[in-house]
């Protein structure tokens, strides 16, 4: 899978992961982390999601990373926002006050990009990968972090053998295999989610898991 898959995914407006509301495990669980307001939050493939709106709103500076250029000028259409852009490296930046959008590859992302991050929210980008690219990200979202940071992650777990990702299915043994040596893993809700997902159901799955994680810097 690489990029002009999810390229092409955007040109043909198949955006099936898009949410037209803010997700609702992050305005439930995000409080328990007790982050202070002006925390920098970096959100990866971030898309168009309302959630970055969202975690302004409570005070946060936000940075996201996403792929497409369509996607972030569709954000900023939605929003009536007119950014100011400049670039960075290999990454075009769309800022509006506390909001800033990286355009490009997560994997060209440098630490002076996430400078001052405090924490992560992780709905939309683990799951996005195949097996042998997570363990990629997560060594490279390591690499270009300050430091550990809090991370509020969302997973599915499925039989993969009735499905196709993406999304994949990321299961419990993998997440602590992948973050566990810097971080305290917490599960924080455990949900049946088929019944909320036809989608799902119609392409063939009988059983469908999503999980929240709070990932805590271990000392």
């Amino acid at each position: 899978m690489d990029t002009q898959f999810w390229l092409e995914r955007w040109d043909r407006r198949e955006i099936g992961w898009h949410l037209n509301e803010i997700n609702a495990h992050l305005q439930e669980h995000w409080p328990k982390l007790g982050l202070a307001r002006e925390t920098r939050v970096f959100v990866p493939l971030c898309g168009k999601t309302l959630d970055l709106v969202w975690l302004v709103s409570q005070g946060h500076r936000v940075v996201g990373v996403e792929l497409s250029r369509l996607g972030i000028e569709a954000f900023m259409a939605e929003h009536r926002l007119e950014p100011r852009i400049t670039e960075l490296g290999a990454l075009r930046i769309y800022q509006v006050d506390e909001l800033v959008l990286l355009q490009g590859d997560f994997f060209d992302l440098r630490p002076e990009h996430l400078d001052g991050v405090g924490a992560v929210f992780d709905r939309a980008s683990l799951i996005a990968l195949p097996p042998p690219m997570r363990a990629r990200y997560a060594k490279h979202l390591c690499a270009i972090l300050p430091r550990p940071v809090d991370r509020l992650l969302i997973t599915l777990d499925y039989d993969q053998s009735q499905m196709s990702g993406p999304p994949f299915s990321v299961q419990p043994p993998e997440i602590a295999q992948l973050f566990e040596a810097d971080h305290h893993i917490e599960l924080l809700a455990e949900i049946d989610a088929l019944d909320e997902s036809p989608n799902f159901r119609r392409r063939g799955l009988t059983a469908l898991t999503e999980r929240v994680h709070w990932l805590r810097p271990r000392a």
